[in-house]
């Protein structure tokens, strides 16, 4: 079967002459063809990747969302954490401020007296090691997290120092434990019954029959009766090694066992045993051995009730 053709007629109008060209006819149509799928294929090239572009951003938009709420969550934990630690710093701040005279009176106390409450500070260069040698974490919350969690720990440890310093400032005796006039100091005196050389163990507090007598520190009562030449004697234990007994007394107003704070009546002024007037004898001891009150006594004197 012949193959069909085409027959192109190209005519000049100016001269009238026309020219004929005869082609077959399929390479026209496929040509045709040609022409007219490429643009097509081009536009589906085109929406295709135009597609696959829209969902590439979509599908980094959810991650990113993904990664934002988990910053989010993230950063809502280290404000916490942060809050957190400055209301530890803030109380631990509070915690730590000491009356002047009572730091004083501390810094008086006995070396053994003092490492037996605060300790070597082991527990702080512990935590500082801690910070010291941190690992590397991958992301920097992780490192924010771990620092503050190292700073959280280090001022857990400061607090525990702080608590004890401050129950050692409670048990500290740096108060006069009654109003009155001193009229013997510890140390070498005349026997004020015998005459002759006599050690005095405390002070001596002379005042009125009946006037009160304070706890000069927190403790428990360790004592409460009659005791040879002391008369009647309260002997409190303060801890860390710490003890004040008070003698002569007239009456009690605490019993054994109980627990008293600076500051709380315990009796009252007498003349009960080796005693030559109304006045208070007041030691202080520390890890068993006499320990001067005058060097303790930084505060002021309790008031008259």
């Amino acid at each position: 079967m012949a193959s069909r053709r085409l027959k192109i007629i190209v005519w000049d109008p100016k001269t009238g002459d026309e020219r004929r060209v005869t082609v077959p006819l399929r390479p026209v149509v496929v040509a045709g063809c040609m022409l007219l799928t490429i643009p097509v294929l081009v536009g589906l090239g085109a929406a295709w990747k135009a597609t696959s572009n829209v969902t590439d951003v979509l599908a980094r938009r959810e991650a990113l969302e993904v990664e934002n709420a988990s910053y989010r969550a993230a950063t809502e934990s280290l404000a916490g954490q942060i809050g957190e630690l400055q209301s530890a710093i803030a109380d631990l701040g509070a915690r730590s401020a000491l009356d002047p005279g009572l730091a004083r009176a501390m810094d008086k106390l006995p070396a053994l007296t003092k490492a037996r409450a605060i300790g070597r500070g082991t527990e702080v260069n512990k935590a500082a090691r801690t910070l010291s040698a941190l690992a590397n974490p991958d992301d920097t919350f992780g490192l924010i997290r771990t620092l503050l969690e190292g700073l959280e720990s280090r001022l857990t440890a400061v607090s525990g120092v702080v608590d004890r310093r401050n129950a050692l400032a409670a048990a500290t005796p740096s108060i006069w434990p009654a109003r009155g006039w001193l009229t013997s100091a510890m140390g070498s005196r005349q026997d004020p019954i015998k005459g002759g050389d006599d050690f005095h163990k405390g002070l001596d507090i002379a005042g009125d029959r009946g006037q009160p007598v304070y706890a000069t520190a927190a403790g428990t009562i360790g004592e409460a009766g009659v005791s040879g030449a002391y008369g009647n004697l309260i002997v409190i234990s303060h801890g860390f090694g710490l003890e004040t007994r008070y003698g002569h007394l007239l009456n009690f107003t605490v019993k054994r066992g109980d627990t008293v704070q600076r500051g709380d009546l315990i009796g009252h002024i007498g003349a009960t045993g080796r005693a030559t007037g109304y006045h208070l004898h007041y030691e202080v001891h520390a890890n068993g051995k006499l320990l001067n009150p005058l060097q303790l006594l930084t505060q002021q004197r309790p008031r008259a009730q």
